[in-house]
């Protein structure tokens, strides 16, 4: 999904529940200027910027990827995956992950699960990651880092890590090789 579709759905929900740009901005701790970016397709959306906007509108973090309602149980087809990319955000480094939707269309999930591909940048333009809830990643190839805090983890195939993700967390390919990840966000609302 293109990011502006993303934009476009925050904008109407916004409206749909009688909010303000200032509003939301306020509630979701960002600036009006970001938030009229988001909506405006100016801005590419971050997964924090994702999650601060689901709980200032109060919707689940994954309304503003849903393309379709689905039946349980939901399957994703890889090839259906591949189509689905979201880069992360607009920012110097950001667009080193790349977040593909597994649970598009079950609108009555509370887990968003994503396949990752991080993409080799130099670790200075990877940007740490800050929201409410818990995040759990499976590394399916290649080699990640991730900086937790003030804790450094470095993962390779087949390994996983579960974390708060309110501590300021960045993870990045290492090895200057793009890595894959499963990774289930939950965002309480």
């Amino acid at each position: 999904m293109r990011h502006e579709k993303v934009g476009e759905r925050m904008k109407k929900l916004r409206e749909l529940k009688d909010f303000s740009l200032d509003d939301v901005a306020r509630h979701a701790g960002l600036d009006e200027e970001t938030v009229a970016g988001l909506e405006g397709g100016a801005i590419m959306p971050s997964l924090a910027h994702l999650t601060r906007i689901s709980r200032a509108l109060g919707v689940r973090l994954g309304t503003f990827l849903d393309d379709q309602v689905s039946e349980d149980p939901l399957v994703v087809r890889l090839e259906e995956r591949q189509s689905d990319a979201v880069p992360a955000a607009s920012r110097p480094g950001a667009d080193s992950l790349v977040f593909h939707s597994l649970g598009r269309g079950k609108t009555d999930r509370h887990m968003e699960p994503f396949y990752v591909e991080i993409l080799p940048v130099h670790e200075d333009e990877v940007v740490a990651s800050t929201h409410e809830g818990e995040e759990f990643i499976v590394v399916l190839s290649g080699r990640i880092g991730l900086e937790y805090g003030e804790k450094r983890v470095e993962l390779k195939e087949g390994d996983s890590v579960y974390y708060n993700s309110v501590v300021p967390h960045r993870v990045m390919a290492l090895d200057g090789r793009k890595a894959g990840i499963y990774a289930v966000v939950y965002a309480p609302r």
